[in-house]
């Protein structure tokens, strides 16, 4: 089940940058720049990316390790 996960997010940052590039060629495109929209878009891919990892672990993060009792041996 983590092998999915884990996975899930590097589908999820592949997606993030892949949109942010893509959109910002369109924007370059539209605007007749060469690679200022490409490089923002990349940038807010990776922002989004790694904010969005962070959600997503920030459960993990917090977990407390199980404590063991004081009745085992």
């Amino acid at each position: 089940m983590l092998a999915l996960r884990v996975t899930g997010l590097g589908w999820y940052v592949v997606a993030c940058v892949v949109v942010g590039t893509f959109g910002g060629v369109w924007l370059d495109d539209l605007a007749g720049t060469k690679g200022l929209f490409t490089l923002l878009g990349v940038l807010f891919g990776i922002v989004a990316a790694f904010y969005g990892l962070y959600k997503m672990i920030k459960p993990f993060l917090n977990r407390t390790p199980p404590s063991k009792q004081s009745g085992d041996s």
